[in-house]
């Protein structure tokens, strides 16, 4: 018995490990641009994987070509984008109707079997459903980039890919979004987002992938970072405070000529 108990323990964390998604030497172009540069990660159920990097480092063109809007020159994407859902930085609602009308408007788009079913699941999960028959125009920007959310989630993607997702927000609003993004990751969503914050990244991403002119330089985690720095600093290298996350990234982009 004790056995059959220490293998399904066994079998649970190796499916907790198990990629749900992996992108494998991504190139992307535009014309004499190189926005990627072979770039390859994985990541596993129920993990938040932060993408960061200065402006122009490639964060959304990776994020456009997992969510298929862009197709990569070269390379590849395990999961097809019906699979992921994708949640730009600017919300993509019709202020003028209602929470309701937008979740059951793009519920139909969607090609939702239960679309009533799937809204009242929406507006729970959200817990918006006192503000159900208020006009999006009229919330504010944190419960709508959360309406946004729920209208990435609403064919149960393995995956949510969200872009920026806390720009504009004021502190309480991003705590709030935060603990409806960490809700989603506890529940089993995988989700990959991208930040200019980086004390949101340390802080919310289990772990960083970290892009700089169209390559990845970092994956890891927080620590690994910090652990990273140190050796080079002690190795004679552009020193950075241990303590601080943001110098410790600044610091590791110098070193490696960014």
């Amino acid at each position: 018995m004790t056995g059959n108990v220490a293998e399904g323990a066994r079998a649970s964390r190796a499916a907790k490990r198990e990629a749900v998604i992996e992108g494998r030497d991504l190139v992307k172009r535009f014309g004499e641009r190189v926005a990627l540069r072979g770039v390859s990660f994985e990541a596993h159920r129920g993990e938040l994987l932060a993408v960061i990097g200065p402006n122009g480092a490639g964060k959304t063109t990776l994020l456009s070509i997992l969510a298929g809007i862009r197709r990569p020159d070269e390379g590849t994407v395990s999961r097809r984008p019906g699979e992921i859902g994708w949640i730009p930085q600017q919300a993509a609602l019709y202020r003028r109707l209602t929470v309701a009308e937008n979740l059951r408007l793009f519920a139909h788009l969607e090609g939702v079997a239960d679309v009533d079913a799937t809204v009242e699941e929406m507006l729970g999960q959200t817990a918006l459903g006192e503000r159900r028959d208020d006009q999006v125009g009229t919330l504010s920007g944190g419960n709508q980039q959360r309406i946004n959310i729920a209208i990435g989630l609403l064919a149960r993607p393995a995956v949510l890919l969200l872009d920026e997702p806390s720009a504009g927000l004021d502190p309480r609003q991003r705590e709030r979004l935060w603990e409806f993004v960490l809700g989603l990751a506890g529940g089993g969503t995988t989700v990959i987002f991208s930040t200019h914050n980086i004390q949101e990244a340390e802080r919310y991403g289990q772990r960083l992938l970290l892009l700089a002119d169209g390559e990845r330089l970092f994956d890891g985690s927080a620590r690994a970072l910090h652990e990273a720095v140190a050796r080079e600093a002690a190795a004679g290298a552009r020193a950075a405070s241990s303590e601080d996350f943001e110098a410790a990234f600044v610091a590791f982009l110098h070193q490696r000529g960014h």
